[in-house]
C-alpha cells in the first residue's frame, strides 16, 4: 500500500506491507501527475516506511526512478522513517544510485519518541537532528 499526500512543506509518502512492481509503477505514475502541478521550486519529502517489507529488484528500480523524479521536480531534502535495518540498507543503496543520499536522513521509528518531528525539522528547516 502507498499514499501520497501534499503538505505545506512538501509531500508525505507512506509505504507499507509488500509492494510489488505493479503497485510501485502506479505510485510512480501518480507521483509524476502530482509533480506536474507542483508550483514551488523546492520542497521536502517525508517517507514513512516503518511498516514496509523489503522490495524486490524490479520494484527497487522503479523506486529509484521515483526518487530521481522528485529530485528533478525540486525535492530539496527528504527524511525516511523506518524500523528495519534491512529496509534502511536497501533504501540507502537506492538513494545512492538516484543521487539523493547526501540530502536524505534516516530516522529509526523504534528508538525515537516522535520521528515525524525530526523529519519535519530536517525537510522544512534543514535542522539535522539525526544521531
Amino acid at each position: 500500500m502507498y499514499r501520497i499526500e501534499k503538505k505545506t512543506s512538501g509531500y508525505l509518502l507512506t509505504f507499507s506491507g509488500k509492494i510489488n512492481a505493479n503497485e510501485m509503477k502506479q505510485w510512480y505514475d501518480e507521483s509524476r501527475l502530482k509533480l506536474e502541478n507542483e508550483t514551488t521550486h523546492s520542497f521536502g519529502v517525508i517517507i514513512d516506511m516503518k511498516n514496509l517489507l523489503p522490495l524486490d529488484a524490479e520494484t527497487s528500480t522503479i523506486m529509484k526512478s521515483g526518487q530521481k523524479l522528485f529530485k528533478e521536480k525540486g525535492m530539496l531534502r527528504s527524511a525516511v522513517i523506518l524500523s528495519s535495518s534491512e529496509i534502511c540498507g536497501q533504501f540507502k543503496a537506492i538513494a545512492s544510485m538516484s543521487g539523493i543520499l547526501a540530502t536524505e536522513r534516516y530516522i529509526d521509528a523504534s528508538s525515537e519518541a516522535n520521528p515525524i518531528d525530526k523529519a519535519i525539522k530536517w525537510v522544512k528547516d534543514g535542522v539535522d537532528l539525526i544521531k
